[in-house]
């Protein structure tokens, strides 16, 4: 008995036969939905950032702060200052130690602490509370460095979250999905022509008319 050869799906011929187009949109659309739904269930994030700024006293200079300014940005984030900011903050070192971050300019003695937090209030309290425990810790040492931090700005309450809204991440989710599709489709036309090569047509024997016309 013949083995018939198995037929395909009926699910796959109707997708072999739908047009290009329609694949990039389901993937335009599927991208769009997931991005959409990792933003609205993503929790938001606030950002808060408080300044201080370095400045020199009478047996100083502003290169020496400069560089005091640099150093104090170090070890903003280390426990010994964060140990005496926790309780002002109302959350743990460990917690301060994950979720503020400070940066220095090269060429003015700032330094910014900022910080992340679930909620706008909780990322204010918690920028200036290291602040506040820094400059503390500044003024301790201030008779060896002869450089003390004053506060130049406070952290306010962000007014809105700095994580990506649902409308941008379905915008980012949508062009990877069309990306992903475009391709699909520059892919899926070398797989169509994978398959067994058609036996090469042999060309007849040529008449003997033919042959002889050609000798001569």
């Amino acid at each position: 008995m013949t083995a018939h050869p198995r037929r395909r799906p009926s699910a796959l011929r109707r997708a072999r036969t739908l047009p290009p187009w329609s694949l990039l949109a389901a993937a335009v659309v599927t991208g769009g939905l997931a991005g959409g739904a990792y933003g609205a269930l993503t929790p938001p994030v606030y950002t808060a950032t408080a300044y201080v700024v370095a400045v020199p006293t009478e047996k100083s200079d502003p290169a020496s702060a400069l560089g005091f300014a640099q150093a104090y940005g170090r070890v903003a984030t280390q426990l010994a200052v964060l140990g005496d900011a926790e309780t002002a903050a109302g959350v743990p070192a460990r917690t301060l130690q994950r979720q503020v971050t400070t940066a220095t300019s090269p060429d003015a003695p700032l330094v910014s602490i900022t910080a992340t937090a679930p909620r706008a209030a909780l990322a204010a309290d918690m920028a200036n509370a290291v602040s506040r425990s820094l400059t503390e810790h500044a003024l301790s040492t201030r008779k060896t460095t002869n450089v003390e931090l004053q506060q130049f700005a406070r952290a306010v309450e962000p007014t809105d979250p700095s994580s990506p809204s649902p409308v941008l991440t379905s915008l980012v989710g949508a062009s990877a999905g069309g990306l992903l599709g475009g391709l699909v489709l520059l892919v899926r036309p070398r797989r169509e022509r994978e398959t067994p090569d058609a036996p090469t047509a042999v060309p007849a024997p040529a008449a003997r008319d033919d042959v002889f016309h050609g000798a001569l």
